[in-house]
C-alpha cells in the first residue's frame, strides 16, 4: 500500500533515506487557471510509494529539497506539465531529470509513447486508465485514485533500468542527458513566446502593421494571464485579438462599442487592451512576418523532411525525434539553428541539411547560427 504523507515532517523524515533515485509524478488541475494547480505528488523510493499532499501548509517547501538535490536522479515520464506545476508551486525544478518518454524516443522504442504503453512493453503489466479525468483536489481521495496515482510511479524504476541500459549500449545516454538539461532549462526560463503570432495561421493574412499590433496584444495577454492565473483565452480570445489587430479602433470609445457586439469581450480590461494597442514593439525591427509558404518553400521543406527521415532511419530513431516540421520551418525561414536542434541533433543533421539550405542562400547563416 502507498504511504499517505500529510505533514512536512513526515516527508522530511523520508529524505533521510538518501535515495540515489526517485520516481516522480504529479496530479494537477489546469481547467480554469493559467498555472497548473498541484494536487498530488507521487514519489517512489526503493519499493515504497509516497503520496504527498501538497495542499497541506508547508508541504511545497518540504518538497523543494527533494527537487533540488542533485545527488538524487528524478525519473519521470513526459514531465513538461509537471515541471510547470513544480516551478509554480515549489519555486524549484527536479534536477537531474531522466524523462522516460524522451529516453524511449532516443532509444528507438517510440516517439511520444504514453506511460501505460511503455510500462506494458517493458514489464508486461497492463495498467488501468480509470482515473485520468479524476478530481484530484478533493479530499479524501478515493481508494481507486490512490492506487492509480501510486501506479504512475511504481514501475518507473523498471522502465528506467531498461532504457538506461539501452542508451548506454548505444552510446546515447549523453543525448538524453543533454535533452533533459535543455528541457528543464526551458521550463526555468519560460517567459512566453517572443513571436506568438507565428503559430497562428490567421496572422498570415494580416499586413505587417497588423501583425505588429497582434504581437502587442498577444504579449500583453500572456503577461495578464500569468499575473491573474487565468487561461489566455479567458483574457482575450484569438479571434477578437486578430480582429483588433486587423482593424484597430480609432479611440477607446470605439473599442467599447466593438466590445458591445462581442459577447466574450473583456470590457473590464478595455483600458489595458487600448494601452497594449497603443504601445509600439521595442523590437519591431526584428519581428519575423507570418506568411504562407511559397511553392519553393514547400519544395525545400519537403527535401529537408526527407533528409531528416533518411537520417532518422540510419540512426534507428522514430520519426519526429531528430527534428519536427516546426523546427525545420524555423530553420528554413531564418537560417538560424533553433535551440531545440542544437547539440547532438545539429551534429547529426547539419551534414545532411547544409546542402539543401545552400539552395536558399541560408547555408552561411545556418553555419554560424
Amino acid at each position: 500500500m502507498p504511504h499517505w504523507i500529510d505533514t512536512p515532517a513526515a516527508l522530511d523524515a523520508q529524505l533521510q533515506r538518501r535515495p540515489a533515485r526517485i520516481g516522480l509524478d504529479t496530479e494537477f488541475v489546469r481547467e480554469r487557471t493559467f498555472w497548473p494547480q498541484l494536487a498530488l505528488v507521487q514519489i517512489a523510493i526503493d519499493d515504497d510509494v509516497l503520496l504527498v499532499d501538497p495542499l497541506v501548509p508547508g508541504m511545497t517547501d518540504a518538497l523543494r529539497p527533494w527537487l533540488l538535490d542533485t545527488t538524487i536522479t528524478k525519473v519521470m515520464h513526459s514531465a513538461s506539465e509537471d515541471l510547470v506545476a513544480f516551478k509554480f508551486a515549489c519555486d524549484a525544478l527536479p534536477v537531474p531529470l531522466f524523462d522516460t518518454q524522451i529516453a524511449a524516443a532516443i532509444a528507438g522504442v517510440a516517439s511520444g509513447i504514453g506511460y501505460q504503453k511503455l510500462v506494458e512493453r517493458v514489464t508486461g503489466v497492463a495498467l488501468p486508465k480509470g482515473e485520468t479525468r479524476s478530481d484530484w483536489l478533493r479530499r479524501p481521495l478515493s481508494e481507486s485514485q490512490l492506487h492509480y496515482a501510486a501506479d504512475d510511479v511504481r514501475y518507473l524504476f523498471a522502465v528506467h533500468d531498461a532504457l538506461r541500459t539501452d542508451l548506454i549500449a548505444t552510446g546515447r545516454l549523453v543525448w538524453l542527458e543533454e535533452d533533459c538539461v535543455r528541457f528543464v532549462d526551458n521550463a526555468a526560463h519560460d517567459d512566453g513566446e517572443r513571436w506568438p503570432h507565428l503559430s497562428m495561421r490567421s496572422a498570415q493574412f494580416l499586413d505587417a502593421a497588423a501583425q505588429r499590433r497582434l504581437v502587442q496584444l498577444l504579449r500583453w495577454r500572456d503577461v495578464q494571464a500569468r499575473a491573474s492565473d487565468k487561461p489566455r483565452s479567458w483574457i482575450l480570445d484569438n479571434e477578437l485579438a486578430v480582429a483588433l489587430a486587423r482593424t484597430p479602433p480609432a479611440d477607446r470609445a470605439a473599442l467599447l462599442r466593438l466590445f458591445d457586439t462581442q459577447p466574450k469581450a473583456p470590457r473590464k480590461l478595455a483600458d489595458a487592451i487600448w494601452q497594449a494597442l497603443a504601445t509600439p514593439l521595442e523590437d519591431a525591427d526584428a519581428m519575423p512576418l507570418a506568411r504562407a509558404a511559397s511553392d519553393t518553400d514547400k519544395t525545400r521543406l519537403k527535401r529537408l523532411q526527407d533528409a531528416v527521415s533518411a537520417r532518422s532511419a540510419d540512426l534507428g530513431l522514430p520519426d519526429g525525434v531528430l527534428a519536427s516540421r516546426r523546427y525545420l520551418e524555423a530553420l528554413q525561414e531564418s537560417g538560424q539553428w533553433p535551440a531545440a536542434l542544437s547539440g547532438w541533433r545539429r551534429s547529426e543533421l547539419e551534414p545532411v541539411l547544409a546542402p539543401i539550405l545552400a539552395t536558399s542562400g541560408l547555408a552561411q547563416a545556418a553555419a554560424g547560427g
